[in-house]
């Protein structure tokens, strides 16, 4: 749970807006009248670190009921240094609804809690330290938790010493990955490829834990498999080796991603490459992702309905991904420019494919999230990370056809200087999920709610009309170092595009 090069990338998530006026602040009607913003800005604080942060884009921080998950240091060091995950502060999950905060604990004898999904029914799925360390790896023990509230319940593993609860959905199925007792010699190289914050030395097989129990998915033919994606209707998507020979393109077996459905695991194939990742799955049972194309060194977008996987086109470039699908079939990503030097947030609609743009001079962005009602967020970067964009410098709202907006311009500025700098989720209720930098560097997560008459008061989205801050004030603790708050995509994305390397 805690390698560094594994992080489960963290940062933020979600906004939408309703209020037809135009992005931006309206003017004003009355010199002397402060200006009326469309959002709000609520800092979500810390536990007494200096930071907190979430996880995208596997995850799922922000739900359609407008409620959030993050991470949040507290002023307690980190019992096992050398497994650090983002710092080494003791970190605890926390579930914010109704401007309260709930403490999601841990397990008995255990310290760090990880939250990875919010349904919309308010259920909680991830993992937590039991206060164990693996006999085979000397890396503390997790295993998949289930949060009813603020407590926990675990589910097991398939007799292993791990297991990590991925989706969680409305009627409280989860979806997630468990290790077996059966020996791996690929273990170390599909915990490279996967997110799983963990390292092991025996199978890994996905699981869907329904009605108390936790059930073995199996594998499309290797050795292990997980499961990361979960609808209502109980389908599920993941990732799987599909036999146990290295190829010499990736030094790793076949990848593929897979959709479980009616007790079977079907391999949804690839774009003619040997790795392949899906992003998310709607309530039809549509996945998108990323799939190797032949060589194995550039990659593309795809979208798996009908029984078939179809391509999405890039913007002129070699490479894309798509991270998010809405019910409708909307898709966002990324997609790369002619040459592959830079990528831009891209939206793929009813067989079109959109640049969504950048803020300013910005050279990159990402489109990270969708909701219903076809409202895109991400972030804009310095383009210095081919895959990442490199360090975030503003998060974006693009809705109504564009262009994109700088998110930071839509509430009012907080008198902490907490800068909005990146946004990872959108509800269907229009919140948004973002994380922002104070001026000594510590990174606390952001919650954006419209100022509309199903959320706050419109008082409250005045300048100077107050500030709401979350599970403590700005933390005035020293930054750690290095950054890794600052970039949300998986190492494994070096191994898509060897080339680059």
């Amino acid at each position: 749970m805690k390698h560094i090069d594994q992080t489960i990338a963290a940062l933020m998530c979600c906004a939408l807006m309703t209020s037809a006026q135009l992005a931006g602040q309206s003017t004003a009607t009355h010199p002397s009248a402060p200006p009326t913003y469309r959002y709000m800005a609520i800092d979500l604080g810390t536990l007494g670190g200096p930071s907190s942060y979430s996880c995208v884009p596997d995850c799922r921080y922000l739900n359609n009921a407008g409620e959030t998950l993050f991470d949040a240091d507290t002023a307690a060091p980190d019992p096992f240094p050398s497994y650090c995950l983002i710092d080494c502060y003791a970190p605890l999950g926390v579930k914010y609804v109704n401007g309260k905060d709930t403490i999601l604990s841990s397990l008995p004898g255990g310290v760090d809690t990880r939250p990875v999904w919010f349904s919309d029914s308010g259920l909680v799925s991830g993992y937590a330290e039991n206060g164990l360390l693996d006999p085979s790896t000397g890396q503390p023990e997790i295993v998949a938790v289930l949060w009813h509230g603020g407590t926990p319940q675990e589910l097991g593993t398939f007799g292993g010493t791990a297991s990590l609860g991925w989706a969680v959905n409305d009627s409280g199925q989860v979806a997630g990955g468990a290790a077996t007792t059966t020996p791996d010699a690929l273990a170390g190289s599909f915990w490279d490829v996967d997110p799983f914050p963990f390292l092991g030395t025996t199978e890994i097989h996905a699981f869907l834990w329904n009605d108390g129990a936790l059930h073995d998915l199996g594998t499309l033919g290797g050795p292990d498999s997980n499961a990361q994606f979960l609808n209502d209707s109980g389908q599920v998507a993941g990732i799987s080796f599909t036999n146990s020979t290295p190829n010499s393109t990736t030094g790793l077996p076949t990848l593929d991603p897979f959709l479980w459905e009616n007790g079977k695991m079907k391999d949804l194939g690839s774009l003619g490459g040997t790795l392949g990742y899906p992003y998310s799955i709607n309530n039809a049972g549509h996945v998108v992702g990323q799939s190797n194309l032949a060589g194995d060194t550039t990659y593309q977008a795809f979208l798996w309905k009908g029984d078939k996987m179809i391509a999405l086109p890039t913007l002129g470039g070699n490479n894309g991904l798509s991270l998010q699908i809405n019910d409708a079939d909307a898709a966002v990503g990324w997609g790369d420019l002619p040459g592959s030097q830079a990528h831009h947030a891209t939206l793929w609609r009813n067989g079109k494919v959109t640049d969504l743009g950048v803020i300013g001079t910005d050279p990159c962005s990402t489109g990270y999230s969708i909701n219903a009602s076809n409202q895109v967020v991400g972030d804009s970067g310095d383009g210095s990370g081919i895959e990442t964009c490199g360090p975030k410098l503003h998060g974006f709202l693009w809705e109504n056809g564009g262009p994109a907006v700088d998110i930071s311009t839509l509430f009012a500025p907080l008198s902490s200087g907490l800068n909005f700098f990146a946004a990872c989720c959108i509800a269907d209720g229009g919140e948004i999920l973002g994380i922002g930098s104070l001026p000594n560097g510590d990174d606390h997560m952001m919650l954006i709610v419209p100022c509309d008459a199903n959320h706050v008061d419109a008082p409250a989205c005045h300048a100077g009309a107050g500030e709401l801050v979350g599970a403590d004030e700005a933390s005035q603790a020293p930054r750690f170092e290095p950054s890794t708050v600052a970039s949300w995509t998986h190492n494994r994305a070096q191994i898509h595009k060897p080339a680059l390397e």
